[in-house]
């Protein structure tokens, strides 16, 4: 028998059960679509992480002040054991002493923040409450990647007459502005006067929390006005470049022990997180879990392909007596094995290619905040796996079927 009559006798035999191929293909159909689907969304989070994270540069350390025992906190800092001294506040003197650059001649810039409770922020009658109010110097931007879209930043003459000045994100401006350019415009920030100089680019959602939702100001500014002369929440130090940033981490990690005190083998009171270390990380992370929802989602396929078993060998039994006529006026064993096998691999086919179709469609959409993202290399190794399951649990059917002996083919009824 030519190969186009193998295929011929195989597709008449799927077509003679129409519906009984439909759910066997469907089988295939769900566990194809759900490997595609659930790599998508894995390489979509971790797409989403990491826009976030290079939001704030690869060469950025952000210094925070840490109180509980242990070691250093921080992506990409050594752990210190040991006791700790007494702890100690970061303050805008360890800043400035980090922009010493024989010292640290890694670091490109230092930005000390205060971070104020949720402020009010009135405009005409119109009023919102900012998700973040942040008082810093003009480095700040460039550091954390937030460039201005209208208007301008403030500047080192700005923090040093401590102007009530302030740059606005885009949900403030939206919020309290409308359509109307905003820049120059007088605002009450809980009370306190400050003109809109700048309105900040559009930086989207970060992990649920809208980074467009912030005011910023100079960092004197909001001290006298609003959080008082505390300490510091935290340093943004930005490295001369991304190759320079471990050693920016090292030298910073050097100044400041000296000032806290912190002796060899001590704990410090403080923690730095590594943008750069962080970022490899969170690669590693969502590459794990990616690669763990696949394999859960293999499972459906696995079970696609039992079914695939089950309803071929229900065909090879419901066949028996076509199968004896076949051989008894000449068929071949190969003509026999490779239509059965032909037809498990074309239910398998068939529900693979659908399941990319239905992957396809649902990587057009977001899924819990998360825009999937598809991957090529997962629709063709889903494609292969789909194809292999009908060759080898389509096998033992086709094989069964193939050794039947005419006659006894033939009495079976």
């Amino acid at each position: 028998m030519s190969p186009y009559e193998i295929l011929r006798f195989a597709m008449r035999g799927l077509l003679a059960n129409k519906l009984r191929s439909a759910l066997t293909t469907l089988g295939i159909l769900i566990g194809v679509a759900a490997v595609i689907m659930l790599v998508a969304v894995g390489e979509g989070s971790s797409r989403s992480i990491q826009q976030n994270i290079q939001r704030l540069g690869a060469n950025t350390l952000t210094i925070s002040p840490s109180f509980a025992g242990g070691g250093r906190g921080g992506m990409g800092g050594p752990q210190q054991a040991g006791p700790r001294t007494q702890a100690r506040e970061l303050t805008l003197a360890d800043a400035r002493a980090l922009t010493d650059r024989s010292l640290a001649p890694s670091v490109r810039s230092v930005s000390p923040v205060v971070n104020g409770t949720a402020p009010a922020v009135t405009y005409a009658g119109a009023s919102h409450t900012a998700g973040q109010l942040v008082g810093t110097y003009p480095s700040y931007f460039e550091a954390t990647n937030k460039p201005v879209a209208r208007g301008t930043y403030f500047f080192d003459d700005d923090v040093l007459a401590a102007r009530k000045v302030v740059v606005i994100g885009q949900t403030v401006a939206g919020e309290l502005f409308g359509a109307r350019d905003p820049v120059g415009e007088q605002v009450s920030v809980a009370g306190v006067p400050f003109t809109v100089v700048g309105v900040l680019k559009e930086a989207g959602s970060t992990g649920g929390q809208d980074a467009d939702d912030v005011v910023i100001a100079p960092l004197p500014a909001v001290q006298q006005s609003l959080t008082g002369f505390g300490p510091l929440d935290s340093i943004v130090v930005q490295a001369s470049g991304a190759a320079a940033t471990e050693a920016a981490q090292a030298e910073v990690t050097a100044v400041l022990n000296q000032r806290h005190g912190v002796a060899a083998g001590g704990a410090a009171d403080y923690r730095i997180l590594n943008q750069a270390t962080l970022q490899e990380t969170v690669s590693e992370a969502t590459g794990t879990f990616t690669v763990l929802l696949a394999a859960v989602a293999a499972i459906s396929l696995l079970v696609g392909g039992i079914g695939i078993t089950n309803i071929m060998l229900v065909t090879v039994t419901e066949r028996t007596r076509e199968i004896g006529i076949r051989k008894a006026i000449g068929a071949p064993r190969g003509a026999i094995l490779g239509q059965f096998l032909l037809e498990a691999t074309l239910l398998s086919l068939a529900g693979g290619l659908s399941g990319v179709l239905v992957a396809y469609v649902g990587t057009r959409f977001a899924i819990a905040g998360i825009q999937p993202v598809l991957v090529p290399s997962s629709v063709a190794l889903a494609l292969g796996v789909s194809a292999g399951i009908g060759l080898f649990f389509g096998g033992y059917p086709a094989n069964r079927a193939a050794k039947l002996r005419p006659i006894q083919a033939l009495r079976h009824e």
